[in-house]
């Protein structure tokens, strides 16, 4: 094998020399005659260059000694050596905080005072826990006056007021609902006898028949619902009825609804209100009154509310039914409410305008003025708007503020108004000497500037005033009678010491009209403007808490004296003072 491959490279050796000689002899005779010029030349690919893998050591080599060490083990001894200290920490000891003693809440409360003119006041309040959802209570007041002499005062002037209230409520996982009923009894005497008239009334009547009983009751309730479009339903019934055979029943019922609508909200509520009832007479003899209304709304609106902006956009619109005279009519009113504030709790500006279908009563009228006859015209009164705006808040944390102007229009405004005078050889009733009063009705135009300042001085005293200033429009009536064109309130209430509190209030009411008509066969029914004057009535009252369950209290009302006129003919009672106590338990 080692011959073959020596003759073999040997033969391939020599055949490349040959080779290589002749090329190199060509190269040289065509070289000899032509010029081969300048080449270039392209490199097409770019140079790359590599890197290869690097040998590396392993972090933990392998040994191969034939000898290994054990590794031993390491002991660390420290040498303390003592310290003498003369440092004493002092012990803690928690800070105190005085808790304010807690309130006692009674369930049940009864009061009961006595005072000059034989005046009463009693009330018994009792509230009972029938399981952790459902209560029940009730309340009962009284308030009375046997009444005596005094200027300008004709005849007996007492007057009683006695009222019982009850209640049963219950809230359950998703709703709430509370049932009431209460009675009412009352007595007053038409004692605001002219002094030309008295005489012959003394001669031809008892001073106790001037005097006029009103009775009422109510039952009605309303259902509450949690996270339902229907929010509230509220219904009444309430009955009234006096010495003179006069009654009246009024139904109520008021459905409430709330639609969300991402920021916005859809509100629509509902009013039915049904009135119905009779007088046995008419003034000066004339034939009983009988009436029946039913008026029926609906009122839709979105309330947009945001951190400060509160905004109510909507409207009313009333059927109201004269069932008695088969008449029908309907009204549309705005319900517009705005509030923006523009510095925090400092400054606030709103604004709207609001009407709506007032349904006048004979229990309305009577809790008004309670010396109006049994002969009463009834009628509803459209608030067609009030147009309003204001500014309110707060000058500091202390003070508090409220400016106010409105403009309103009213349809058949109803105005109480003194009923005529009756010759005496005529009189048939004991409410026809001039000392009752009629309601009589007009358009009116009202305007209101309002302002109101209030302070909380501290947690012991607080102070405020308010005023109201109005301006009146009739179309028929000569004035608006008894409206008085300026009011005015002063309060306060003050704590003196722990035990001790009390409070303050002074009213004002200006001058206002009234019309005087006397009638007869002899006498010339001329009608006669009369003013009333303002009057300034002052209030106080102090009480001292001599334990978490019993208080004495003093009150002392028309403190300056004045036999003032709140209505025409009938003088009030003079200073009036009453002293009494409070009693609080649990049964």
């Amino acid at each position: 094998m080692k011959i073959i491959a020596n003759s073999y490279f040997k033969s391939t050796f020599v055949s490349g020399a040959l080779l290589l000689l002749f090329t190199f002899c060509t190269t040289h005779v065509f070289g000899q005659d032509d010029d081969l010029g300048t080449e270039v030349v392209n490199i097409v690919k770019p140079y790359t260059p590599t890197i290869s893998d690097a040998f590396k050591v392993k972090e933990t080599p392998v040994l191969n000694d034939s000898v290994s060490t054990q590794k031993q083990p390491v002991e660390y001894n420290i040498f303390s050596v003592p310290v003498a200290s003369t440092f004493t920490p002092a012990k803690g000891k928690a800070a105190t905080v005085e808790k304010a003693k807690p309130v006692k809440l009674y369930d049940n409360y009864a009061t009961l005072g006595f005072g000059n003119y034989t005046s009463i006041l009693g009330e018994l309040f009792s509230n009972f826990q029938i399981s952790r959802t459902d209560n029940a209570g009730f309340f009962f007041r009284h308030n009375s006056s046997q009444g005596t002499d005094f200027d300008n005062a004709n005849g007996d002037n007492k007057f009683y007021d006695t009222q019982l209230d009850a209640h049963y409520a219950s809230r359950q996982r998703d709703a709430s609902y509370r049932l009431e009923a209460g009675v009412e009894h009352q007595v007053f005497n038409w004692y605001g006898i002219d002094d030309q008239y008295f005489e012959t009334f003394e001669a031809n009547q008892q001073a106790e028949d001037i005097q006029q009983t009103y009775f009422s009751g109510y039952v009605g309730g309303s259902m509450t619902f949690d996270e339902s479009l229907f929010e509230k339903l509220s219904a009444k019934l309430r009955y009234t009825g006096d010495a003179f055979g006069s009654s009246e029943i009024n139904v109520l019922a008021k459905p409430e609804f709330s639609f969300p609508l991402n920021d916005l909200t859809l509100k629509i509520d509902g009013d039915i209100d049904f009135l119905s009832g009779s007088f046995d007479r008419a003034f000066l003899d004339g034939p009983g009154f009988e009436y029946s209304y039913l008026n029926a709304g609906i009122a839709p609106s979105i309330v947009y509310v945001n951190e400060d902006l509160t905004l109510s956009l909507g409207a009313a619109a009333y059927v109201g039914l004269d069932a008695k005279n088969s008449q029908s009519d309907i009204f549309i009113y705005p319900k517009i409410n705005v509030s923006y504030r523009l510095v925090d709790e400092l400054l606030i500006v709103y604004g709207g305008a609001d009407g709506g279908l007032d349904q006048n009563s004979y229990y309305g009228f009577k809790s008004e003025n309670p010396f109006v006859s049994p002969t009463l015209f009834v009628a509803p009164t459209s608030h067609v708007y009030e147009g309003f705006g204001g500014i309110k808040g707060k000058l500091s944390n202390e003070i508090g503020y409220n400016v106010r102007g409105s403009y309103g229009k009213d349809d058949n405004h109803a105005f109480f108004r003194n009923n005529v005078f009756v010759d005496p050889s005529e009189v048939t009733e004991v409410y026809e000497y001039g000392n009752s009063f009629g309601v009589v009705y007009d358009d009116l135009n009202t305007l209101e500037i309002f302002g109101e300042l209030t302070a909380a001085i501290s947690e012991n005293f607080s102070i405020g005033a308010n005023a109201s200033f109005f301006s009146y429009n009739t179309d028929f009536q000569t004035e608006a009678w008894n409206k008085p064109e300026l009011t005015a309130t002063l309060f306060s209430n003050f704590n003196i010491t722990e035990k001790l509190y009390g409070g303050a209030s002074l009213f004002y009411v200006g001058e206002r009209k009234d019309q005087v008509i006397a009638v007869g066969s002899s006498i010339d029914p001329f009608p006669t403007t009369v003013t009333l004057d303002g009057y300034v009535d002052a209030n106080a009252h102090l009480g001292y808490r001599f334990s978490d369950r019993l208080s004495f209290f003093v009150k002392g009302s028309n403190l300056i004296g004045d036999n003032y006129e709140k209505w025409y003919g009938f003088p009030v009672q003079s200073i009036q003072g009453l002293a009494g106590a409070t009693y609080k338990f649990d049964w």
